[in-house]
């Protein structure tokens, strides 16, 4: 999958541990309720020119 966006990009987690739980929590739940293990949430955050706005 590509996805493009000039108003946001991948939030950068990888000091936000609480965060990165949160969301694996929430994979395993849709998960569980779709049956589909593959599911795989990405966290966004609004660039700074769009921020701005």
């Amino acid at each position: 999958m590509d996805i493009h966006s000039d108003s946001y990009k991948v939030a950068a987690l990888s000091d936000q541990e609480n965060a990165v739980e949160i969301i694996r929590q929430a994979e395993a739940a849709i998960a569980q309720i779709t049956g589909n293990n593959a599911v795989t949430l990405i966290a966004y955050e609004k660039t700074e020119a769009s921020a701005a706005k």
